[in-house]
């Protein structure tokens, strides 16, 4: 039930019309830090052009009473998915307030009356109130445009394919690591598209096939919280915790081209020296690399980015190293979901045979439990006396 703030005629007097949503303004420049201090019934207030899939799902997840976004949910750029999302969850989202909204202070309590936000009685900013109609026509837009986009893609491409040839065609740049990947499964998890329900279903698949377990920043956490262990953390360093960087995992921090890590101080700082690898792509994209130069069987990716939609959340200076990755590795890499569908727990021989014994068991030891049982399996053992006698006296005659 979201609370009231009663407006004023501006001499304190409350006029008798209620906002519809009041709450604790919660101020973030990224989205995904803000998330993590964000409570039920708060107000976000973001910056974020084009909320993409995994920002809305996280701040779904922290429940808050509304979303005020200074810049435009939906650019035109590509379709993407967020605003839909958190409409469909009951979220009120306000879109295009302009800069002027992240001055508000943390903790301030704001009213929200359509696309009017109100601090004191008195009007704060202005913008839009989307709905699931404005929603649709955004999208419906968005599509028409989605041509000069790919074309855009396309261009970039190009540059991250001369800026990083070396990396993509020879593996040149790839640190040497102590994890060993040579001939095995590899599982990397991103803390994006729906990592929770695909680790889920890989429970039989990580406990039958031993993987290496990589975790890229958060993807870390997400290892430990589904109860297991990482084996190596690759990332920036900027959203996994100093409980999973402490767990043992052999640490990659992803550097720029020039050498600066801005993660490299932070581990440092727990004790951990870890290894640089500088690369221009995504972490998801290093941890891919890193996997097969040094050798892995097959790659399995929990929560990263598969579709054209996917890579388009990630701007067009993301996109261009995902895809060509996925190019690079694309005979080893299988996407979890694909895996769930197709994996089945294999059983042996020898685990059919224990079944069946066991099973038989069960049932010798019911039916000794009764009167009747046990008068059968005397009947049993007389007949079984009687064979052997006979047996005996062939061959002792």
């Amino acid at each position: 039930m979201r609370s009231i703030l009663r407006k004023t005629d501006g001499t304190g007097a409350p006029e008798t019309e209620g906002y519809e949503v009041r709450g604790p303004a919660r101020v973030g420049t990224r989205t995904k830090d803000l998330t993590k201090r964000l409570r039920p019934g708060d107000v976000a207030v973001i910056d974020h052009v084009d909320i993409d899939r995994v920002a809305a799902e996280a701040l779904v997840a922290a429940q808050p009473a509304a979303v005020l976004n200074a810049a435009r949910s939906t650019s035109g750029r590509y379709p993407n998915a967020g605003p839909g999302i958190l409409l469909e969850a009951g979220i009120v989202l306000v879109d295009d307030l302009g800069p002027g909204v992240m001055s508000l202070a943390d903790g301030t309590i704001v009213g929200i009356d359509e696309g009017t936000v109100h601090v004191d009685g008195e009007v704060f900013a202005e913008g839009t109130r989307q709905t699931d109609r404005t929603v649709a026509e955004s999208l419906a837009l968005a599509r028409e445009g989605l041509s000069a986009e790919i074309e855009s893609f396309a261009e970039n491409t190009m540059t991250y394919l001369r800026r990083e040839r070396d990396l993509l065609l020879d593996g040149v740049g790839v640190p040497d690591v102590r994890t060993r990947f040579e001939d095995r499964h590899v599982l990397i998890v991103v803390r994006g598209y729906h990592y929770r329900e695909d680790l889920a279903m890989l429970r039989s698949y990580i406990a039958e096939n031993r993987p290496v377990l990589v975790g890229v920043d958060g993807g870390a956490d997400a290892i430990l919280d589904a109860g297991w262990k990482p084996d190596m953390i690759v990332g920036d360093m900027d959203s996994v915790s100093d409980k999973a960087l402490s767990s043992g995992a052999e640490i990659v921090v992803h550097a720029y081209r020039d050498g600066k890590a801005p993660g490299l101080d932070r581990v440092r700082a727990l004790g951990v020296e870890p290894v640089v690898f500088p690369a221009t792509g995504t972490s998801e994209d290093i941890a891919m690399l890193l996997a097969d130069d040094k050798g892995a069987e097959l790659i399995v990716a929990v929560g990263t980015h598969a579709t054209l939609v996917e890579f388009l959340d990630k701007g067009r200076a993301g996109m261009a190293s995902t895809f060509l990755t996925r190019l690079r590795v694309g005979g080893k890499l299988v996407d979890a979901k694909g895996v769930s569908r197709l994996y089945r727990t294999r059983i042996s021989n020898l685990q059919l045979t224990l079944l069946s014994l066991a099973g038989i068991a069960a049932v010798l030891a019911a039916l000794w439990s009764t009167s009747a049982g046990q008068t059968a399996f005397g009947l049993v053992g007389a007949r079984v006396d009687d064979l052997v006698s006979w047996v005996g006296s062939l061959f002792g005659g």
